[in-house]
């Protein structure tokens, strides 16, 4: 079970589309889905969550809280459009592109992918990539 929640004024397109692509995903990571909720925020938002769960001041695209088990991918993802906005330019790539990137992204965390060291940031793009690249729509 995949829901989009938004605390901005943001409403994602293609919501159909994009649930099916992410359960397909999580099948690719033979996975099952359980409950991943996705809420769309603004950097003020994210930052207070930032600094008051992680003990971070600074600004960041993407916080995913993981609850998920050996079979099942659960959890929440908040997800600045703000941050992912500004990202797109510096990457020159399409909001929607970037959008998708950073959703896939908080799902490879669920399932143990990391992006702290160096060696881990090439495999997580890797994994991005190859993710983004079964989008059918």
């Amino acid at each position: 079970m995949i829901y989009f929640h938004s605390e901005n004024d943001f409403t994602l397109q293609n919501k159909k589309q994009i649930i099916h692509w992410i359960n397909h995903c999580i099948v690719r990571l033979t996975k099952i889905t359980g409950e991943i909720n996705y809420i769309f925020c603004d950097d003020e938002y994210l930052l207070n969550l930032n600094q008051e769960y992680l003990e971070h001041d600074t600004l960041t695209d993407i916080i995913s809280f993981d609850d998920s088990d050996d079979t099942r991918v659960s959890g929440d993802i908040f997800i600045s459009t703000q941050r992912v906005k500004e990202n797109a330019i510096v990457f020159n790539t399409s909001f929607i592109d970037e959008l998708h990137r950073v959703l896939i992204h908080g799902l490879l965390h669920f399932v143990g992918f990391k992006d702290k060291t160096k060696l881990e940031k090439i495999e997580m793009r890797k994994q991005e990539d190859y993710y983004l690249s079964l989008r059918e729509f």
